[in-house]
């Protein structure tokens, strides 16, 4: 197992409290828990694209604990374990793209790919039973659900990340991250 430098424990922590900040400045929440936010899954992805996956699943999972403890939406282990550490942590495969052309936007589509696969199974199994309140199936519930708000923040969030200077922002950050 690889150590983390202290530089990275440092960004990391850092980047786990800005999402954890913004993840309360909430643009529309849905019923059982989910919402859109200011862009908070785009921290721990961060993570994941300037040190590697290894730090970024760390940092989401820590992240989706802190979800966990701030905003509860549980109602048995195993559906508390894929909602928190396994979907958040799901954003850090982010860092499979880090050298790759445009690797921030396809690592953040990937990574809230990942955390969707997640939030989908969870909704299917944990959460099925309210599709026939609705007249679907449960899966065909989870994954509306479910996609409305990751999907639209991660729009939201594609097209902030890809201003040129959001762009060249972040660029800078990713040098500044790794000591280039």
């Amino acid at each position: 197992m690889s150590k983390f430098s202290t530089k990275q424990l440092v960004y990391g922590a850092a980047a786990i409290a800005l999402a954890m900040v913004t993840s309360m400045i909430k643009i529309f929440s849905l019923p059982m828990g989910g919402s859109v936010t200011l862009l908070s899954m785009l921290f721990i992805v961060l993570i994941g694209y300037w040190y590697g996956p290894a730090a970024g699943c760390i940092a989401g999972a820590a992240y989706g604990l802190l979800q966990f403890v701030i905003e509860p939406h549980f109602f048995t282990i195993p559906q508390m374990l894929v909602d928190y550490p396994l979907a958040f942590g799901a954003l850090g495969i982010s860092g499979f793209f880090q050298n790759s052309k445009n690797g921030l936007t396809i690592g953040y589509f990937v990574g809230v790919l990942g955390r969707f696969f997640f939030a989908f199974l969870s909704g299917w199994i944990f959460f099925g039973s309210y599709a026939g309140a609705y007249g679907m199936a449960a899966p065909v519930y989870s994954f509306a659900y479910n996609g409305s708000y990751l999907g639209a923040e991660a729009l939201i969030t594609i097209v902030i990340i890809n201003l040129p200077p959001v762009k060249k922002a972040l660029v800078y950050m990713k040098k500044m991250a790794l000591g280039e």
